[in-house]
């Protein structure tokens, strides 16, 4: 077995960290540790930390803000590079907006809204990076990245860096080229407009209540639990089937929202993934509907 250690011990990385536990690095709360955590602070550390993972045949894994990870009790056996803070810097120019992998997605539209630039308003208050953003095309409230992304920054597989365009970048639900061809996003240029400061604000606080009233936000989870599955809504599929607030260990069916599953204290992947096959086979037995979930599972048995 690798001494993943060994190969940074030397290294003179900004931030890195030993078995560092990812429970403290995710929304939900859970996941075990993690042998190496590289946190670069520029693009220079980020490639030379992917780097040294391909040249040495380590493991590795890229993490963003993880708000839309569940990781497994036994955490991850390698190198997680976590691109967040310390990578997050966001540059304005004119109605574009050029931001770096790690910068928030609620930090950049706070940007935007102080540039009284419109268009970025559906992602206020959505809980990730940009990289992971475009990573999934994340979207909300009938907006999605690939409305306003003009070009995106990648490192390829073979270690070079590509400027991918809109139409390059191959936008999907919950897709991108990027997972597909397992890209590290660099940074994002945004292509928005100029609008008026209150309308831009007013739509932000308009959503922000959409989103505070309806989701569990007081308690950690990863987001919703499953993709909607064609032609229904999976939180009233799960209400239908009589699931609300069904709990397994710390993990519940939230009473709140039923697309979400929430940690009610200290649960486990474990837990999380039993009540999940509970609710998926309810739903296939009395609707004949599959749910597939669209929280990211990774980590090491």
């Amino acid at each position: 077995m690798k001494n993943y250690k060994e190969y940074f011990s030397e290294r003179n990385f900004s931030d890195i960290r030993y078995n560092e536990p990812l429970k403290n690095h995710t929304s939900f709360k859970v996941g075990g540790p993690a042998d190496v955590m590289v946190i670069p602070t520029s693009e220079e550390e980020l490639i030379d930390a992917v780097k040294i993972c391909r040249d040495n045949d380590l493991k590795y894994f890229i993490m963003g803000n993880g708000s839309n990870l569940l990781i497994k009790d036994t955490g991850i056996r390698g190198v997680v590079i976590r691109i967040n803070e310390g990578f997050d810097t966001v540059v304005v120019k004119d109605a574009k907006i050029v931001a770096n992998a790690g910068a928030l997605l609620t930090a950049v539209s706070k940007i935007a809204l102080r540039e009284s630039l419109e268009g970025m308003e559906f992602a206020s208050g959505i809980p990730g990076t940009i990289g992971g953003a475009i990573t999934m095309n994340a979207g909300a409230y009938g907006g999605e990245m690939k409305d306003v992304v003009s070009s995106v920054r990648v490192l390829t597989k073979d270690n070079q860096i590509l400027d991918l365009t809109n139409d390059e970048m191959d936008f999907a639900y919950r897709n991108s080229k990027v997972k597909e061809l397992d890209l590290i996003v660099i940074s994002v240029e945004i292509d928005l407009s100029h609008g008026d400061f209150d309308t831009i604000d007013e739509k932000i606080k308009e959503l922000t209540f959409q989103r505070t009233s309806k989701q569990p936000l007081e308690l950690p989870s990863g987001g919703s639990t499953f993709k909607r599955p064609e032609g229904y809504f999976a939180g009233k599929l799960i209400d239908d089937a009589g699931l609300r607030g069904l709990r397994h260990g710390d993990a519940q069916v939230s009473e709140k929202h039923c697309g979400f599953v929430v940690n009610r204290g200290n649960t486990s992947y474990k837990e999380i993934m039993e009540l999940v096959g509970v609710i998926q086979k309810t739903v296939m037995d009395k609707f004949g509907v599959e749910l597939e979930m669209e929280i990211k599972r990774v980590g090491d048995d």
